[in-house]
């Protein structure tokens, strides 16, 4: 399992409570982009439309723009494939409990392209301030057993 990308900044943003791995619908010059390590997933969610789970303002540019059809859109919004089991406790569970879904990274497993999805809750400032310091004071503690 290679990891292709990585949202370091769901971690900082979100708690995340549990994961997921999804299978992603994808066109051919964007499944070549991904395993360049060509996408961002800084601002990406995903979120249910007509029962179906879809993943949000993930840009994933075209491996070659000048080959990709006139009306691609790098953010378009892509279908994820979960079993039905697994959609209606997401369904559930972001409804009753005010969670959101989250891309943490895009894997290769089996030469194809899956997602990890985390079932987050959103952090407030201080819970972030408090974070923060607790990495700094690691870090100092680190940095005094090593001298």
């Amino acid at each position: 399992m290679k990891i292709l990308a990585k949202n370091k900044r769901a971690y900082f943003d979100y708690e995340i409570l549990e994961t997921f791995e999804a299978g992603i619908s994808l066109f051919g010059f964007e499944v070549k982009s991904i395993k360049n390590s060509r996408l961002s997933l800084e601002s990406a969610f995903a979120n249910f439309y007509g029962g179906d789970l879809y993943l949000l303002n993930a840009n994933i540019p075209a491996w070659q723009p000048k080959n990709a059809p006139k009306d691609f859109d790098p953010t378009r919004s892509r279908k994820l494939l979960l079993h039905k089991k697994e959609l209606k406790y997401l369904l559930g569970k972001i409804k009753e409990a005010r969670l959101t879904l989250i891309p943490l990274s895009f894997l290769l497993k089996n030469n194809k392209i899956k997602v990890e999805l985390g079932l987050g809750k959103s952090r407030r400032k201080i819970d972030k301030r408090e974070l923060l310091r607790k990495r700094e004071i690691e870090r100092e503690i680190d940095r005094h057993l090593k001298s």
